[in-house]
């Protein structure tokens, strides 16, 4: 499927995304105006101890009004491979690196209105990076037991959409890296 864009007004250009309306035809003829967020994209990181302890922000979020958990990412700077931005956004944010990468899946978070894709990491090896906070960025970093993260999605302690699906992906990717435990 498809559309025809008639138009196309840019409402609002700011530092992260970019606000846009489209007047559109549809495949199937209907034309609808549609309000859009373009952004150009994000990478996030579920950081594994080898005590199997996963890197957990407790981070402010103005739009929630409140301090919700989440793992580390950010927006892809210009010309930015998403695993280079996930290896930036795990020094600057969680203060480590790590030395194992894979990529364990990509997100739209809101397809409805937005074209943000968000790549999914897992990281292990860790070692302790400098941690280069943006002046905007008001967090505190956790090792939580990996299974203590799982318990806190089950009770919707953790309920940001790219964190609950990164550990989702990330559980899977460790058990499919552990044959014959069951």
């Amino acid at each position: 499927m498809s559309a025809t864009i008639l138009s196309s007004k840019t409402v609002h250009r700011g530092r992260v995304f970019t606000v846009v309306t489209e007047t559109v035809t549809l495949e199937n003829g209907v034309t609808a105006e549609l309000d859009l967020v373009r952004h150009p994209g994000a990478s996030a990181v579920v950081a594994v101890s080898e005590e199997k302890e996963v890197k957990l922000l407790y981070q402010y979020r103005h739009a929630l009004g409140r301090r919700i958990w989440e793992i580390p990412a950010g927006t892809l700077e210009v010309e930015e491979a998403p695993l280079a931005c996930a290896q930036r956004e795990l020094a600057e944010e969680a203060g480590v690196r790590a030395e194992r990468w894979e990529k364990i899946g990509e997100l739209v978070p809101v397809p409805g209105y937005s074209d943000e894709r968000i790549a999914l990491f897992m990281a292990a090896g860790l070692a302790p990076a400098p941690q280069h906070l943006d002046r905007d960025e008001l967090l505190e970093v956790f090792d939580v037991p990996f299974e203590k993260a799982m318990e806190m999605i089950d009770t919707g302690e953790i309920s940001d959409a790219k964190t609950v699906s990164a550990l989702l992906l990330a559980e899977r990717a460790r058990k499919r890296n552990r044959p014959n435990t069951g």
